[in-house]
């Protein structure tokens, strides 16, 4: 059963052992150093750097289409036999939004809402970053469908780190 795992950077080595994944979606800040497991080969390791924010600041890389569009052909690429862990700095943010945005890709026949509650229930922090869903619901054509569902989820818990977790592309 294909299955897309969060973590945060810290415990990007041991979700990639333990769950057996051989592809990898960093969604980091530029300039950060992200060691690759060596069972993971370069080529299915996807390194997208912009920093966690919604509205531009000076300084800082906001989270756009082009992310958007690499990280969908990157899933899209994914042959599913062994997971894919999604990863950012916390586990939090970038990481959920990517969860999010790679289910309702993958799973255009289930609902919004149930991917997010689904979201909502295996991490209590999850808090995923509204830019980048905004902009995946564009792509994707789900008519403001997939910014609605994470609204209704709301803030996650307060915490420095998310916890390890995963979807199930067939449930």
């Amino acid at each position: 059963m294909p299955e897309i795992y969060v973590c945060p950077l810290s415990k990007l080595a041991a979700t990639v052992e333990q769950s057996g994944a051989r592809h990898i979606a960093t969604l980091i800040n530029a300039g950060t150093e992200v060691p690759r497991p060596e069972s993971v080969p370069q080529d299915n390791h996807l390194f997208l750097g912009f920093n966690d924010i919604s509205e531009a600041m000076q300084g800082m890389t906001l989270p756009a289409q082009e992310h958007v569009g690499r990280f969908l052909d990157f899933v899209e690429a994914w042959d599913r036999t062994t997971p894919l862990v999604v990863h950012c700095w916390a586990g939090i943010s970038r990481s959920t939004a990517g969860a999010f945005i790679a289910f309702c890709a993958l799973r255009p026949d289930v609902s919004e809402d149930l991917v997010a509650r689904r979201l909502r229930q295996r991490s209590p922090q999850a808090t995923p970053n509204r830019r980048l869903v905004a902009l995946a619901d564009a792509y994707l054509k789900r008519d403001g469908r997939m910014i609605a569902a994470i609204e209704a989820i709301g803030r996650g818990a307060n915490a420095f780190e998310g916890n390890v977790f995963s979807l199930a592309i067939d449930e």
